[in-house]
C-alpha cells in the first residue's frame, strides 16, 4: 500500500477516536430555524392556524426537535430536559423582541413597504431572528449549536453576529452585508447599523477570551456603512452618529457626531506624494 496513504489513515483515525459525527447537527439546526419561522410568522407559514391549541401542539413538537438537537451535544438527560424547558420560557420574549425589530426596520427604511416585506425579504431581520434564538441557547450554556445557528445566518445573509453579543430592543440592520458583531459586544435599544460595520476587538490574543473585548453601543446610536469600532473599553455614547468609514478605538461621549474626512489631493508635476505611491 502507498505509505503516504497509510500515514494519512493513521492520522485521521486518531481524529475519530473519542469524537462523534456532528455533520447532521448542521442540517437539523437549520431545520429547527425553518420550523420556528414557519410557526412564529404567518408570512413564512405553509398553512393558516385558526386555534391556539394548534399552535400549542406545534410548539410542543418544536421543543421536541430542540431536545433531539441538544441530545446530540449534551449527554446528561436531565440537563437536556432542563435546558429545553428553560428555553421554552424565553419564547414569548423572543417573539416580542422580533416583532419590535421588524417594526423598527420598517420605520427606519423608507424603501420598506410593510412589515410583511421586512419579515420575508430583509436579510437583516432574518439574521436578527436567528441571533435572538441562538443568544438564548448561548445563555443557557448550550455548546456548538448557537454557533452553528449564527454561522447559518452568516452564510445566508453575510451578517455575522456572535450569539454571545447582548443586543437590546428595536434593533435595526439596514442592508447588512458584511456586518460583524463580536461576542462581548453590548448594544442598547433603538440602535441602527448599516452594511459593513465591524464591532470588534483590538486584539485576537487567546488570553483575552474571558474578558470584554468588544465595544459598547448605547441607546439611539446610528452607525453608518463600513465604520469600524474596536475594543472592550470603547463606549459609543447614546444618541451619537458614527459616519461611514470611521475608525474608532476610544470612547465617544453622548450626542457626538464622528465622521471620516476625505481629502482630494492633486498630483504635482505628474507625481504623487510619496505616501500615496502604493505598490500592490
Amino acid at each position: 500500500m502507498n505509505t503516504a496513504i497509510e500515514e494519512f489513515a493513521q492520522q485521521i483515525i486518531k481524529k475519530y477516536e473519542g469524537h462523534q459525527c456532528l455533520l447532521p447537527l448542521k442540517d437539523e439546526s437549520r431545520k429547527f430555524i425553518d420550523k420556528f419561522l414557519k410557526l412564529a410568522f404567518p408570512q413564512y407559514s405553509e398553512k393558516s392556524f385558526s386555534k391556539v391549541e394548534e399552535i400549542t401542539s406545534s410548539t410542543v413538537l418544536l421543543m421536541y426537535d430542540l431536545k433531539k438537537l441538544l441530545e446530540s451535544v449534551i449527554d446528561e438527560k436531565e440537563l437536556v430536559n432542563s435546558i429545553t424547558n428553560d428555553f421554552s420560557f424565553t419564547l414569548p420574549a423572543i417573539i416580542r423582541s422580533l416583532d419590535m425589530d421588524a417594526e423598527a426596520i420598517y420605520k427606519g427604511d423608507p424603501a420598506a413597504r410593510s412589515t410583511d416585506e421586512v419579515v420575508l425579504a430583509y436579510p437583516g431581520f432574518y439574521a436578527i431572528t436567528i441571533y435572538r434564538i441562538a443568544h438564548e441557547l448561548f445563555l443557557l450554556g448550550v455548546p456548538v449549536i448557537p454557533r452553528i445557528l449564527s454561522e447559518y445566518a452568516h452564510e445566508k445573509t453575510g451578517i455575522d453576529i456572535h450569539p454571545g453579543a447582548g443586543i437590546g430592543e428595536r434593533f435595526c440592520i439596514d442592508h447588512g452585508t458584511g456586518i460583524v458583531i463580536g461576542e462581548t459586544t453590548t448594544i442598547g435599544n433603538d440602535v441602527k447599523i448599516y452594511q459593513g460595520v465591524t464591532l470588534g476587538a483590538l486584539s485576537v490574543d487567546k488570553s483575552f477570551a474571558s474578558i470584554k473585548r468588544h465595544p459598547t453601543i448605547e441607546n439611539n446610536v446610528v452607525i453608518y456603512a463600513q465604520a469600524v469600532i474596536l475594543g472592550g473599553n470603547t463606549v459609543i455614547g447614546e444618541k451619537s452618529v458614527i459616519g461611514g468609514n470611521a475608525w474608532i478605538t476610544e470612547s465617544v461621549p453622548a450626542n457626538s457626531v464622528v465622521y471620516h474626512k476625505s481629502e482630494v489631493r492633486l498630483k504635482q508635476n505628474g507625481h504623487s506624494e510619496p505616501y500615496l505611491d502604493f505598490v500592490i
